[in-house]
């Protein structure tokens, strides 16, 4: 059995009145790659500052490399072997790739304060060699896909002689290639004795890379066992606390003779939407696959009004409507859950009153004064129907879990009632739990009348919700299935269908 290189014992941590470790162990072993896994809140983020240093544990011990550790910082972490790549990248995109792996330890000519960018673009070269990576030293950061800015960041904590890499949901914005190219990585720097803390609410990608899983919930240690002894419904049961039933679903719920509320023919906005045409039914939720840049969220995007339309027809209730811009789509009844939610769908400064009202303060207000007491009201009452968990609406938005994030948007629209709502991407980055709740409330919304366009990359999400598929590829609908005559091998065959 490898060697234990990093112990945690016992550790807690309150933050005013939270209290969010509650007597946490977890160890990791020189060469493995070890998930944390937990619903958002369990304490998985807060066990990874006090691993970094961060901010410090109030109690329990951390033994690594066989000392007593604590850390002050991130800086004297990462100088004693432990790095961490965040889910959300900090790097700087107009440098070189060099010039972003050694800033701060740039090579010099001799003694001298002059930077040798040869010496560096060396340094670098040699280090993605060892690395076996595919990267090119002196190009910018900013013409570098996601997954290849992700693999430039890998290599920058481990050109610190690392020890310990922690991986914080690092496949969310990736490809099915980079994603390969990812785990490729991984499994040499285990190779080399690196060990690795794998955090990811993708339960496939735990069981294909990962040899041991760590469960928390609510800020508690749950159990370890090795990956290969948990199926997936053993690991969602440890994280929830019950079991989430996953099946896909065998029939449409939508009647054949249900009201078309939008009709999109011939299609054209920008490179990547080329004559789409369908028809979405009330109370259905339609399901939109294909794989990344198939144009999806770009024509989600164009229907919205977020990008201009060139070309093609939409109707609403039967009637053409002109939609220029985000207002008309909102007047017409369409509202839209964007896959980037704190970029687009959310002020993340504010709190849950404000988010929840923003698309209907129209409704609340008369004249210069804004009816603080009727917000606050119907704020209060889409929390208790959504199950938003949150101390109060005055709770800024920033400190809620991605899944009640995720619910103060649907909020948003629901308050302005819109009829058609476009979800893109709704699970990504949100727990199991959160997930089934989410599909649960979309599931309510359809039978409730609600028409429901889904984007996901997630077949079995896509197999799960859907009463129909329709998939695309490069910019183009390749095909359309009813939910009945669906599977992943289909869809796949459609998402790589080429003219």
């Amino acid at each position: 059995m490898r060697e234990i290189i990093l112990s945690m014992k016992k550790i807690d941590k309150r933050f005013a009145g939270v209290h969010a470790l509650k007597g946490v162990d977890f160890d990791l072993r020189a060469g493995e790659i070890h998930a944390l896994v937990g619903e958002n809140g369990a304490g998985k983020s807060t066990l990874m500052k006090a691993l970094t240093g961060i901010f410090p544990k109030d109690t329990g011990e951390i033994h690594y490399l066989g000392k007593l550790y604590n850390p002050r910082g991130p800086k004297e972490a990462l100088s004693r072997g432990i790095g961490i790549i965040h889910q959300e990248l900090n790097m700087m995109e107009h440098l070189t790739v060099a010039q972003n792996i050694f800033i701060g330890r740039e090579s010099t000519r001799g003694k001298s304060f002059f930077l040798d960018e040869k010496a560096q673009n060396k340094r670098a070269a040699d280090l993605f060699k060892r690395l076996n990576m595919d990267i090119d030293p002196t190009e910018k950061l900013s013409s570098l896909t996601v997954g290849k800015q992700q693999m430039v960041e890998i290599a920058k904590a481990v050109s610190h002689n690392l020890k310990v890499l922690i991986l914080d949901e690092p496949t969310a914005a990736l490809t099915e290639t980079e994603i390969n190219e990812l785990f490729s990585i991984m499994r040499d720097l285990a190779n080399k004795g690196v060990g690795m803390i794998y955090i990811s609410h993708r339960m496939d990608e735990i069981g294909k890379i990962t040899d041991r899983v760590t469960v928390l919930r609510d800020g508690e240690y749950v159990g370890t066992d090795d990956t290969s002894n948990l199926s997936k419904e053993d690991i969602i049961n440890w994280m929830v606390g019950r079991v989430i039933y996953e099946d896909p679903k065998a029939q449409s719920n939508v009647p054949a003779d249900a009201e078309t509320v939008l009709k999109v023919k011939g299609l054209n906005a920008g490179r990547l939407v080329k004559d789409v045409s369908f028809e979405l039914k009330k109370g259905e939720i339609l399901g939109f696959a294909g794989l990344m840049g198939a144009g999806r969220t770009e024509t989600a995007r164009a229907l919205f009004g977020a990008d201009k339309i060139e070309t093609g027809i939409i109707e609403i209730g039967g009637r053409p409507v002109k939609i220029s811009s985000p207002m008309d789509a909102v007047r017409h009844g369409i509202g839209y859950l964007s896959e980037d939610r704190k970029r687009y769908g959310l002020a993340v400064n504010l709190d849950v009153t404000d988010n929840s009202i923003m698309a209907s303060y129209d409704k609340y207000q008369k004249g210069l004064f804004i009816h603080e007491k009727n917000i606050d009201e119907i704020t209060e009452e889409y929390v208790n129907s959504l199950k938003i968990k949150t101390p109060s609406v005055e709770q800024l938005i920033k400190n809620l879990s991605g899944g009640n994030q995720q619910k103060v948007v649907i909020a948003k629209w629901l308050i302005k009632d819109s009829d058609i709502l476009i979800f893109d991407e709704p699970t990504r980055g949100i727990d199991v739990g959160a997930k089934s709740e989410i599909y649960t409330l979309m599931n309510e919304l359809a039978k409730a009348g609600k028409s429901i366009i889904m984007i996901s990359s997630e077949l079995t999400e896509i197999l799960r919700m859907s009463d129909r598929v329709v998939v695309m590829c490069e910019g183009r609908i390749t095909g359309e299935l009813d939910i009945k005559d669906a599977n992943q091998e289909e869809i796949m065959k459609l998402a790589t269908k080429r003219d």
